[in-house]
């Protein structure tokens, strides 16, 4: 290829950059930067070593797309550029003021309103069919749900680094981004990696509630909070419930203790902004959603994917760890719901309660294993 040729494909490239940085923009994301699918070499190795030892909890999906989740090319050989975007949904105020109210739940900030993956996918398939149609290049959009490394690709792209606590933090936008990325067969100019400003600051680590990093930029997920309230079935570990707090669907602390917040601002588009009945909830009112009622108050919500079993699972052990008498008669009302996993944490949240021996009379109905298993560690 003779110079004239090379500089040609250079001003291409140039003009497509400024192309898909300009829309982005357009369409409301706060971020947009490029790197190139080769740009995380050690991801893969690290990816191995999390799953080797088991800290993926029972997230499978994750070991068996291992291969195509370590390197882009894995997952699309054809692949040039990747261009990584990012929205903010910074909450108006430090959301860790809520562990006070204990008669309250803590829903995590990024789930008070609606499903980001809605809100990003269709905004990056817009983005990407305009692309197409500008480039002539194939294009392809991931949001989280692919086998894609996020994470990793954001930081080589310099949106932010991965601190710590293994999100990413910027320097615009603290700890406070959802990422979404477009693959493409264009060439694209890259961007500099962005540089590791956590320093000696160690404020995510000890921030955590259940000592779920062990070590700096390492995560047990079958410790995490996030995991447990959300991606756990079943019973959780009795040694970790007293530490939930009133957190009953995900956990904001490591997050919100980043010093970088600093600079983070509140959300500008109002469907990442909290919902009103989302923002503090009853914990009472909680415990009182039937089926129909769950969906219907989280819909739309990423809250709804748990399904109601779980989510009242949650519930009852922040209503456990309340120490708020007037929870002893809603949750007693669960003694008797259909799920075995509700009635059992129901059981828990009443020897919390110091009320567990006005209801001994459930326990004569009781045949599932699980639920007299939680009778017999409170001792009765």
């Amino acid at each position: 290829m003779g110079g004239r040729e090379v500089e040609k494909q250079a001003e291409k490239a140039r003009k497509l950059t400024r192309f898909i940085k300009d829309e982005a923009l357009t369409q409301g994301f706060d971020l947009c930067r490029i790197t190139g699918p080769d740009s995380i070499p050690e991801a893969a190795g690290h990816l191995s070593t999390f799953l080797r030892e088991g800290r993926h909890g029972s997230m499978d999906w994750m070991a068996e797309t291992e291969e195509r989740r370590g390197t882009p090319r894995a997952l699309w050989p054809d692949v040039k550029s990747i261009v990584l975007l990012a929205m903010n949904y910074g909450p108006d105020m430090d959301p860790r003021y809520l562990q006070a109210k204990t008669d309250k739940a803590h829903i995590s900030v990024y789930a008070r309103n609606r499903d980001y993956h809605d809100v990003i996918k269709g905004r990056l398939k817009e983005m990407a069919t305009r692309f197409a149609a500008r480039s002539g290049a194939d294009v392809k959009v991931f949001v989280d749900t692919a086998p894609v490394m996020e994470k990793p690709l954001a930081a080589a792209a310099g949106l932010g680094w991965q601190g710590k606590h293994t999100n990413l933090v910027s320097r615009d936008f603290g700890s406070w981004l959802f990422l979404g990325s477009i693959f493409t067969t264009a060439t694209l100019d890259v961007d500099p990696a962005e540089e590791d400003h956590c320093g000696r600051c160690r404020a995510c680590l000890d921030a955590c509630p259940t000592d779920a990093f062990p070590a700096p930029y390492q995560i047990d997920a079958r410790r995490c909070i996030s995991y447990l309230t959300i991606e756990h079935k079943g019973a959780i570990d009795p040694a970790l419930r007293p530490l939930f707090g009133n957190r009953i669907y995900g956990c904001d602390d490591c997050l919100a203790a980043c010093p970088w917040n600093k600079f983070a601002k509140a959300a500008s588009d109002m469907r990442l902004a909290a919902r009103p009945d989302l923002k503090e909830p009853d914990i009472a009112h909680l415990l009182t959603l039937d089926d129909t009622a769950f969906r219907t108050l989280f819909s739309g919500s990423p809250v709804k994917r748990i399904g109601r079993e779980r989510f009242i699972r949650n519930v009852l052990i922040a209503a456990g760890n309340s120490s708020q008498q007037a929870l002893i008669e809603p949750v007693a009302a669960r003694l008797d719901d259909v799920s075995p996993t509700v009635r059992a944490m129901a059981v828990w949240a009443l020897s919390r309660l110091d009320a567990l021996s006005r209801f001994r009379h459930a326990r004569n109905a009781e045949t599932d294993e699980t639920v007299l298993h939680e009778w017999d560690r409170a001792g009765e």
